[in-house]
């Protein structure tokens, strides 16, 4: 009976633990966590870019210098003319009419622009300068010539007043000089004549003198009627012959 009944508890016991075995062994698995996947790469910065022109306003042939600056950039171009360029420079442009250079920057992360304007002006023309005239043309304007009468070297009225005009002008010049020469009309001999005309050149200096002309500034020499102005016959002719005449001496 003893015997019966240990075998039996020692067949449950075999079984139980069979049983609990069995259990454990098909029980489900505990899955394992999945690895964290990597952090994802920070994205590419976005390109910056200036432009700066200076100076902004020229005039046509002159020239302007674009100075320019990047950062995340790898490819950068400015347009109009100037093409390609590196991350930071500066180049002389010189446009001929107002014109708005553009500079373009791309990069992994983007693009970007900037402008600068160089406005061309037109100079203004150079002013007018009137042409004086030249010594010798002014000389001849303004030195006036005294006339005579017939067989005459005193100084009349209106070669006084022809004669003060050109003692100021003369004043006026002081290191002008003048030749006066003394003419006669075609009557009388050629001695009498050269006499005549040398009276008449120095009637003329000595009015000039006292009116305060210097007397070193002035010569005289006399052509009697060896060079006449007017070759007609007749008094309107003679007249014009009659004279005090100036040249200028240098």
């Amino acid at each position: 009976m003893n015997l019966a009944s240990r075998s039996f508890c020692r067949a449950s016991l075999f079984v139980a633990l069979a049983a609990a075995v069995f259990s454990f062994g098909c029980g489900k698995k505990v899955k394992e966590a999945p690895p964290a996947p990597p952090a994802a790469a920070p994205p590419a910065a976005q390109p910056t870019v200036t432009l700066q022109a200076s100076p902004t306003s020229i005039n046509k042939g002159e020239s302007a210098t674009l100075t320019w600056n990047s950062t995340d950039a790898t490819q950068l171009s400015i347009a109009p003319e100037v093409g390609a360029v590196t991350a930071q420079g500066s180049t002389k442009v010189s446009p001929t009419d107002s014109t708005t250079y553009t500079i373009t920057a791309s990069g992994p992360g983007g693009s970007a622009s900037a402008t600068a304007a160089v406005t061309v002006g037109t100079p203004a023309p150079a002013p007018v300068v009137e042409k004086g005239p030249s010594d010798e043309e002014l000389f001849l304007r303004e030195v006036r010539d005294a006339y005579f009468d017939t067989d005459k070297a005193d100084i009349r009225a209106d070669a006084r007043e022809a004669l003060s005009h050109t003692a100021e002008f003369l004043k006026a010049h002081p290191s002008w000089k003048a030749t006066i020469e003394g003419h006669c009309d075609e009557r009388g001999s050629t001695e009498y004549n050269l006499g005549l005309g040398d009276r008449r050149a120095n009637a003329v200096k000595q009015y000039l003198v006292s009116l305060g002309v210097s007397a070193g500034n002035l010569t005289t020499v006399s052509f009697g009627k060896e060079k006449p102005v007017c070759a007609e016959h007749g008094e309107p002719c003679w007249q014009q012959n009659r004279r005090g005449h100036f040249v200028k001496a240098n």
